[in-house]
């Protein structure tokens, strides 16, 4: 399977930002990547998603995060911003194995076939 690797994560206060990274060993382009978030005791949740132009985001974080990718470093970027407490999470990294296969908005979780290990995000109020 494609790898995937998340950096970025880290602790900041309330109203900072983190721009998170997922280098792929595969070609990134024309498949649908997307960031998911798991907070403890909470299911896992789609944060954004994109595909070739078109992004999605999760109305929680629309207008404070951005996703976005570069096809030539095979990497997918989710820039955070204004971080809430509720932010606090582990966010992974997710690919569809089968390029120029769409993003189902919302995204859901079956429908990616390759994950990353996740990195931490906490937000302090």
């Amino acid at each position: 399977q494609v790898q995937l690797v998340e950096s970025g994560g880290g602790s900041v206060q309330a109203g900072g930002s983190l721009r998170l990274s997922c280098e792929a060993s595969g070609y990134t382009g024309g498949r649908c990547m997307g960031w998911f978030r798991q907070a403890p005791g909470k299911e896992r949740e789609a944060v954004a998603a994109i595909y070739l132009s078109r992004s999605y985001y999760a109305d929680s974080v629309k207008g404070r995060f951005t996703i976005s990718q570069d096809n030539t470093k095979n990497t997918l970027y989710l820039q955070m911003n204004s971080l809430k407490p509720e932010d606090t999470a582990m966010y992974y990294c997710a690919a569809d194995l089968i390029i120029l296969r769409a993003c189902s908005f919302p995204p859901q979780s079956p429908a990616f076939g390759n994950w990353g290990q996740g990195t931490q995000v906490t937000v302090s109020s």
